[in-house]
């Protein structure tokens, strides 16, 4: 019991994680359901929340919120944070205008600024992974952010071609072909060789972050009935089925594709261990329909964890204390068991023993 104790020390299970929040829009709902989420100290456990953002951020929505519970400690880095305390490290200036509920030019830059900051010291090292909060792609737009969301900065910064995009539940894990695009271009983003890749992303993801050893994928179709074996479409025998031919040469258990319409709303994708949607909303809808209130969005493929709560920043309800932190509190803690799982995974496959080759009949004979 005690060699196990110590390896679970090695490995970092009972040391609390470091993680990084950014603040999103500060005109949304991100500041509240950030200080609603660390208002539960026993969060303290497992993690040291560092978040980014400013005093006069922080103090105007916990005053919309009359919360009088919420404390946290500045720190003008990340190295001065405090386990068993909120921490945060100022970004900007204390010279700020609200407008609540509208994507502002301001907005959009505070939310890129805490951003930024936390990314610089995600790779660094001072914070163990990433929980961002909403932002609104039309503030970021305005404040010079060239990128269609948190997924494709991200991977720019890795020097990854492409991340993959997944939303995960305690029960359901869906990734995407396609994420930020318009529908009109779904057709010709998708190629053969682009669905052979995400599968094994995925595959690659479900092993390492995840610890499942042989992951069973479910591929939908693009088009309605995934073609009908070509009447309403091509796609599927053109591209969709050379890439799930492609990826199951390389060692993937990926299958279909299944048409989309009817896949969730049957028992069938509880036999999966992840589906890879075409795009956007074929995957999301249907997730958020089945798993709203605690759905996390997971940036897979890089060498870094990021997630983030599956809401936007519901500009509607913003001041009035109507947001929920459930989305954000689970996207905490699967950042925190991603980690865990990287260093597990890393751990058990360190040293791995060669495989010998197969014993043959002349084997047998010399000996």
């Amino acid at each position: 019991m005690e060699i196990e104790k110590e390896k679970e020390k090695e490995i970092g299970r009972d040391i609390p994680v470091r993680v990084g929040i950014s603040i999103g829009d500060i005109n949304g709902i991100g500041p509240e359901v950030i200080i609603k989420a660390l208002s539960d100290n026993r969060l303290f456990l497992d993690c040291t929340p560092i978040v980014y953002a400013s005093n006069k951020i922080l103090a105007h929505h916990k005053k919309l919120l009359d919360n009088k519970d919420f404390a946290y400690q500045s720190c003008k880095s990340a190295d001065e944070a405090q386990n068993k305390r909120v921490n945060v490290v100022s970004i900007g200036d204390e010279d700020i205008t609200f407008e609540l509920g509208k994507p502002t030019q301001t907005g959009g830059k505070y939310a890129f600024l805490s951003l930024e900051a936390a990314t610089q010291d995600l790779a660094s090292g001072k914070i163990d992974v990433l929980v961002t909060a909403p932002i609104s792609k039309e503030a970021m737009a305005m404040s010079g952010f060239k990128f269609p969301g948190h997924t494709e900065y991200l991977a720019h910064l890795a020097g990854e071609e492409e991340a993959l995009m997944m939303m995960v539940s305690d029960d359901l894990r869906v990734a995407l072909v396609t994420s930020h695009i318009a529908l009109k271009d779904v057709s010709t983003a998708i190629t053969k060789e682009k669905v052979a890749k995400k599968i094994e992303q995925l595959d690659k993801s479900l092993r390492k972050d995840f610890c499942i050893q042989r992951p069973k994928i479910a591929v939908l179709g693009l088009n309605p009935h995934a073609g009908e074996n070509g009447k309403m479409g091509s796609e599927e025998n053109e591209v969709i089925i050379p890439g799930i031919k492609q990826a199951y040469a390389n060692g993937c258990l990926a299958f279909g594709p299944y048409p989309a319409d009817g896949f969730f709303g049957s028992a069938v994708h509880h036999q999966f261990d992840a589906i890879l949607a075409m795009y956007h909303d074929q995957g999301l809808t249907a997730f958020k329909t089945l798993a709203f209130d605690n759905g996390v969005n997971f940036t897979a493929g890089l060498p870094v964890v990021r997630t983030s709560p599956d809401h936007g920043t519901a500009f509607d309800i913003v001041g009035q204390n109507k947001a929920s932190e459930q989305s954000l509190r689970s996207a905490i803690y699967l950042a925190m068991d991603i980690y865990k799982n990287n260093r597990l995974h890393k751990e058990i496959f360190a040293n791995p023993l060669p495989i010998s080759p197969p014993e043959t009949k002349r084997d047998r004979r010399d000996n």
